[in-house]
């Protein structure tokens, strides 16, 4: 008889270390030592937890964000890096999955940063990173749109693990190529929102959302939004006089753990920092399916189809009379992306 996995998941609601990212990694290190310690088998983190959101494309002009868009810059992190190593080692002691929002610097251009979605095992392996599609709103000043090829839902030890960031969970072919993949534990990460429209209620969007995922799909979801400290505020408050008054909005941040029949497990925490935790069971997601599968008996694949591009972008493609043996231009490899890299190699 086959087996499902049962765990205990958290979902961090916090704020990074603003623009600080060795106090940020040791920060998440250390939220990580205490849901291990507390039994969970995976946590969540917001949104580019690691080193924090750019408010500053929202409340300041462009040119007044450049200057700040250089420090989210120097405060973002290589991957593979450092910063990535603590968070695995962290992830191992634990015993526990780590699923973390970062700045990710590009590798080839001081001009590219990624909204990425770091995904780390229980046993300190690196799973894979997931850069968000499309930057929304005021965000595309500072974040480079990531490609098809980090669409992926990874086989655990707690069951087919996905994830998306923030607007991302509003994409519903993006959802859908998770849930194709057989994806049975989401992870959606968010910021805090307090800049958003005066109508929008950024924690109702969120709650929206996340129940839609976990219904439509029949799985878990795992919600974790950040907050906004007073630190942050007052980061601003010299060039922004009524930052505080922009920053402190209710209602922008919502974190909760979500069942496969769309409703919230336990209590969600709404803009106080804390954690959630829940008990999963993922043989909860089998009766629900017999009702709606849309990735299986409740679709008609002969009307729709979904196709997903999964090669790798890249800035460049050199050709050049001198070829290796292994078929690849000598000039300008060490410039290429590491995923580029080995998906030639994958494919050749």
């Amino acid at each position: 008889m086959r087996e499902f996995p049962r765990f205990k998941a958290a979902a961090v609601q916090a704020s990074p270390v603003f623009l600080n990212v060795d106090a940020t990694v040791e920060k998440a290190c250390s939220l990580i030592r205490e849901v291990g310690a507390n039994g969970a088998s995976l946590v969540a983190f917001p949104e580019v937890f690691v080193s924090g959101y750019p408010y500053w494309n929202w409340i300041m002009t462009p040119v007044q964000g450049s200057t700040w868009y250089e420090k989210l810059y120097r405060n973002a992190i290589d991957i593979p890096g450092p910063e990535i190593e603590a968070l695995c080692g962290a992830a191992r002691d634990a015993n526990c999955h780590v699923v973390i929002g970062v700045n990710e610097r590009g590798a080839s251009s001081l001009g590219v940063i990624y909204n990425s979605v770091v995904f780390i095992d229980n046993k300190g392996h690196l799973l894979g990173v997931h850069r968000k599609l499309v930057p929304t709103w005021a965000e595309k000043l500072t974040w480079t749109p990531g490609d098809g090829s980090s669409l992926r839902v990874y086989e655990t030890e707690i069951g087919p693990l996905g994830g998306l960031a923030c607007g991302e969970n509003t994409n519903t072919l993006a959802r859908f190529s998770l849930l194709a993949q057989g994806e049975l534990v989401h992870v959606a990460n968010y910021i805090s929102l307090p800049v958003a429209p005066a109508d929008y209620d950024m924690a109702e969007a969120i709650k929206v959302r996340s129940s839609a995922h976990s219904f439509e799909g029949k799985l878990f979801s795992i919600v974790s939004c950040s907050t906004i400290s007073d630190e942050m505020i007052e980061a601003f408050s010299n060039e922004v006089p009524d930052a505080a008054a922009l920053l402190r909005r209710k209602n922008s941040a919502f974190s909760a753990i979500f069942g496969p029949d769309g409703r919230v497990i336990g209590e969600p925490l709404i803009d106080q920092e804390g954690i959630v935790y829940a008990d999963i069971d993922l043989a909860k997601c089998i009766q629900p399916k017999q009702m709606h599968d849309i990735i299986g008996h409740y679709n008609r694949f002969d009307v729709f189809q979904l196709h997903v591009n999964k090669t790798p972008l890249r800035s460049i493609a050199i050709k050049d009379a001198g070829v290796s043996d292994n078929g690849l231009a000598q000039v300008g490899i060490n410039a290429m992306e590491p995923s580029v890299l080995a998906e030639m190699r994958a494919t050749k």
